[in-house]
């Protein structure tokens, strides 16, 4: 199994009315060299300013963005190269980085390389620590910029902690 960590960016608060309008993802080793990151334009006339206002963002800069289905193809691309075994999809708030990911993969390709589950970071964490309350964000060592690839960088430094110095077995 390969772990990827997974964070998108969006113009709304759902997948089809609204648009992903970023993606960033890396392959869950070190070094956290295997990336993939890209922009892309919107599917719908809907947006929200203040979900744009989250990534820094303006309706003008996304609508620069690449072909979605684009983006889906290379995006499954590059997961099937640098996958070692099945593919298992983690994100800090999967409810949100899932649903939009799953939607356009089904959407554009008709499947998802990912199939149909995912793992939530801040979940996983609770369980190890046994505790509602906590939150493994003090784990990461990259800033969270609501840029996707930076976010899903320090997501998967956190991941790489709790295995190597909290013991999570992954195997």
């Amino acid at each position: 199994m390969s772990y990827f960590m997974v964070d998108v960016e969006s113009d709304g608060p759902i997948p089809g009315d609204y648009s992903m309008i970023s993606v960033g993802c890396v392959l869950v080793e070190q070094p956290l060299k295997r990336t993939f990151t890209a922009k892309l334009k919107p599917i719908s006339e809907h947006y929200k300013a203040e979900a744009l206002a989250v990534s820094g963002m303006t309706r003008e800069e996304t609508l620069l963005g690449e072909d979605p289905k684009e983006v889906m193809t290379r995006l499954a691309a590059w997961i099937g190269q640098n996958a070692d075994g099945r593919p298992i999809f983690v994100s800090d708030n999967n409810g949100y980085d899932w649903m939009f990911t799953c939607w356009y993969f089904q959407h554009f390709l008709g499947t998802n390389p990912f199939g149909f589950s995912s793992v939530n970071l801040g979940s996983l964490y609770k369980g190890m620590v046994k505790s509602m309350a906590k939150s493994f964000k003090h784990l990461r060592t990259t800033a969270h910029t609501h840029d996707p690839l930076d976010d899903a960088i320090g997501n998967a430094e956190a991941f790489l902690r709790m295995i190597h110095e909290l013991g999570l077995q992954v195997e």
